[in-house]
C-alpha cells in the first residue's frame, strides 16, 4: 500500500476537545481524526499536549469539552467494561518500551496474552510469541533478558509486545527518541512494516522529523492549543509561519 492509498473510514475523530488542568489551558479545541490504516504523525513542541491527548483517547483523562470517537465509541461516555474491551484494541508501545526487566523476552510478550486471552493453548501461546519476534526480527532474542538488549532492540521487542493482542489502532510514543541514526532508520522501516503487515491504523507522537517524513501518511503539528496545520509533511512545512519554521530548522536532518 502507498502513502496515498489510505481508506477514508475514520477509526479515530475528535472534534472541539478542551482540556485545562487549573488555569493551564493545554487542548483549545482540538479537531483531529484517523483514517483507517493510515501513519498519522502528531509533531508538537514539549508540554504542547501531544500526551494528554493519547490519554485522552484512550480513557486515561476526561476532556473538559468536545467529542472523542475511537472504533465509532465515545471514550468518556462507555461503562469501564466497554472501555477495558476497547483499550485491547488498542496498542500503546511506551518511550522506554516498558517491558519487565525480571521477565525474559518470551515472558514480556506471554504476559498480556495469557492475562487477556486465558483460553489459548500452551502452543497457541508459544507459537503467537515466535511470530511476532519473528515479525519484528528478533526471534533469537527469545530466552534473553531485557538488560542483555540494545535500546533499539528494547524499542522491537515492546512493539511486538504490544502488537500480539493484535490491536487494530496503534499508539506510539516518541518511538525513536534516545536511539542512534541507523537504529531510528531501522524503527522507521519497522513502523511502515507494522502498517502493512498487520493493517494496523497508526497515531505517531515524535520530534523526529526524519521519522515524520518517512512513516507519515499525514502530519498533524499541534500550535497553540490546536491542531492549525495538517497534511503531508510538505504541505505542513511549506509555509512562512514563524511558529513552524524553527522547528523545522531544528529538527530536520536532510
Amino acid at each position: 500500500m502507498t502513502k496515498e492509498q489510505i481508506s477514508p473510514e475514520k477509526v479515530i475523530e475528535v472534534k472541539g476537545l478542551y482540556k485545562s488542568f487549573g488555569n493551564y489551558h493545554v487542548l483549545k479545541g482540538v479537531d483531529l481524526h484517523l483514517n483507517k490504516r493510515e501513519n498519522l504523525v502528531v509533531l508538537g513542541k514539549s508540554g504542547t499536549g501531544k500526551s494528554v491527548l493519547i490519554k485522552i483517547l484512550v480513557g486515561l483523562l476526561t476532556p473538559d469539552q468536545g467529542e472523542v470517537l475511537v472504533l465509532n465509541q465515545h471514550v468518556d461516555r462507555i461503562t469501564y467494561k466497554e472501555l477495558l474491551a476497547l483499550r485491547l484494541k488498542v496498542g500503546f508501545s511506551f518511550q522506554n518500551s516498558a517491558l519487565y526487566d525480571s521477565m525474559t523476552v518470551r515472558e514480556n510478550l506471554e504476559f498480556p496474552l495469557v492475562r487477556n486471552q486465558r483460553r489459548l493453548t500452551k502452543g497457541e501461546v508459544n507459537s503467537a510469541v515466535e511470530e511476532m519476534l519473528d515479525a519484528v526480527g528478533l526471534l533469537h532474542t527469545i530466552n534473553q533478558m531485557p538488560s542483555e538488549l540494545s535500546g533499539g532492540q528494547r524499542k522491537r521487542i515492546g512493539v511486538a509486545r504490544t502488537l500480539i493482542l493484535r490491536p487494530e489502532i496503534m499508539l506510539y510514543d516518541e518511538p525513536t527518541a534516545g536511539l542512534d541514526p541507523i537504529t531510528c532508520l531501522e524503527i522507521n522501516s519497522l513502523i511502515n512494516e507494522v502498517q502493512e503487515r498487520f493493517h494496523t491504523s497508526s497515531i505517531i507522537i515524535t520530534h523526529d522529523l526524519t521519522c515524520a517524513k518517512a512513516v507519515g501518511n499525514r502530519v498533524a503539528m499541534l500550535l497553540d492549543g490546536k491542531f492549525e496545520r495538517q497534511g503531508t509533511f510538505e504541505e505542513v512545512f511549506n509555509t512562512a509561519d514563524e511558529r513552524v519554521k524553527p522547528f523545522y530548522d531544528y529538527n530536520f536532518i536532510q
